[in-house]
């Protein structure tokens, strides 16, 4: 996998750092399963299923969370 998307996880805003977040949340699922035809066959089963929605939600979270983290939470002024 082509991994030039991912030269740093400095973003000048949060929204990118939550566009980041969403980024790398889908390149790991890719990762994990890279047949973009068993994800395609697979898209209806979680895009139906809130337990599964609200799972992908939180990976996406905790990448935001490690994104923020990596930016002092877009602070210049942390006193």
């Amino acid at each position: 996998m082509n991994n030039d998307f991912l030269n740093t996880l400095q973003t000048k805003t949060p929204k990118e750092g939550r566009e980041l977040a969403i980024l790398l949340s889908r390149k790991t699922i890719a990762a994990i399963q890279p047949s973009k035809d068993i994800r395609a066959q697979l898209r209806d089963n979680y895009a139906n299923d809130t337990q599964q929605l609200i799972q992908s939600a939180l990976v996406v979270a905790i990448e935001f969370q490690t994104i923020a983290k990596a930016n002092n939470y877009w602070k210049k002024d942390k006193s």
